[in-house]
Formats: C-alpha cells, sequence, structure tokens
C-alpha cells in the first residue's frame, strides 16, 4: 500500500488552508504544513508562545536562537509578524480569534473527541501545552496524523481509550491514508490519499465511513 509520507500530508492540510485565515500550528508534525502554505495567499500563523507572521523554517545556517515556536523550533518571520506577551497569545485563541488550529492526535472518535496530549501508560510524560485551548478555541480544528498505530490499530476510534483533551472539536482529519470530515451525520471521506479502495479503508478504519456525496 502506498501511503502518503509527512510531507505530503502537511502539503495536503495546507492547500484547505484559506486566504486570509489565522491558523496555529501545534507541535510536531502540524509545524510542516508551514513549509506548504500556497505563495499567493496571505496566512497568519500563530504561535502560542507569542508569535503572530511566522514563515516556513529557516534555511540551514540561519536559524535565530531567539526566534522560536511553541515547540522550540527555530522559525522565521515575514515582515509585519508581530511578538506579544503569552498572555495576550492565549486570549487569542480562547477569544474565538484563531480560523484554524492544527493539531497531532493519539486518537480520534467517531464523534470528533480528541486525546492529544497523554496515552495514559504509567511512564509517558503529559504533555498539555496550549492543546486543550486551541481545541475549544479555534473555529475549526484540523488533526494530522497517521491513520494507524504502529501495531496496526485505528488512531480513529469509536471512542477515545486515552484521556480526552476536548469533546467534539474537530472539524477534519487528514492522514496518510485520507482526508475525513466530522460531521453531525457522522464521518465522511472528502478524499482517499492511499491507493486504496472505500472497501479497504473502512476495513482499516473501523469505525463507520460515510462517502462523500458527487
Amino acid at each position: 500500500m502506498k501511503r502518503y509520507n509527512r510531507d505530503q500530508i502537511a502539503q495536503r492540510v495546507a492547500a484547505d488552508i484559506a486566504e486570509g485565515a489565522y491558523v496555529n500550528l501545534g507541535i510536531g508534525l502540524p509545524t510542516k504544513v508551514a513549509n506548504y502554505l500556497p505563495s499567493d495567499r496571505e496566512i497568519f500563523l500563530h504561535s502560542e508562545n507569542g508569535l503572530l507572521g511566522m514563515g516556513p523554517a529557516p534555511a540551514p545556517g540561519e536559524e535565530d536562537e531567539d526566534l522560536i515556536n511553541a515547540g522550540k523550533q527555530p522559525v522565521t518571520l515575514l515582515a509585519g509578524g508581530a511578538f506579544f506577551h503569552h498572555a495576550d497569545s492565549f486570549a487569542m485563541m480562547r477569544g474565538g480569534h484563531l480560523d484554524v488550529c492544527v493539531l497531532g492526535a493519539f486518537q480520534v472518535s467517531a464523534t470528533g473527541d480528541l486525546a492529544n496530549w497523554h496515552t495514559g501508560a504509567p511512564d509517558a510524560i503529559p504533555a498539555v501545552g496550549g492543546a486543550m485551548d486551541l481545541a475549544l478555541g479555534a473555529k475549526q480544528v484540523f488533526i494530522m496524523m497517521e491513520h494507524q498505530t504502529k501495531s496496526g490499530e485505528s488512531k480513529i476510534v469509536p471512542a477515545c481509550t486515552y484521556p480526552i483533551t476536548a469533546v467534539g472539536c474537530v472539524s477534519r482529519i487528514y492522514t496518510d491514508l485520507a482526508v475525513i470530515d466530522v460531521t453531525p451525520d457522522g464521518l465522511v471521506v472528502r478524499e482517499i490519499l492511499a491507493d486504496i479502495s472505500f472497501e479497504t479503508l473502512q476495513e482499516i478504519t473501523v469505525v463507520p465511513l460515510k462517502q462523500m456525496a458527487a
């Protein structure tokens, strides 16, 4: 089976971010989206440590140790970008001022519940960060993740078994196999990205899926 790699998933997410959107990219995989945003769209990238107007990752050797995102990765700042106190940054998140946040996940439920901060394992290190504020504060929540765990289990589940980040918050799921919308009528497959049939995708996912109307 030919799956999308992480850069291809990031590129697919970037294609869906609209002109003029204010967007937060979560720690880890979502940060890759910054490198694929269409050059003809003005999109404002936000980081909860107090940045607005981030650009793509800097070229090797051009990193500025004082210019980092919430994941402590070096970033660039576009013309007109701004720095501010993290309290103001969280006010933006909690006040509904972000159009989209892109987050990673351990699990997403059939009803759009998100689990992405802790696996519940005794030796796991919890990492809340701003995930709960983003998941509830952003107008749309896009999730980027591999479709399955390393052991082959679906990360899209009937109900999350890991600690919940937020209930019913997920708008759309992007995996290495498909793009899936979370709707009041269930999970709707918007696009299949891998070289598989809908039937195979359904078998892998376990949770009931619907095909997008033509």
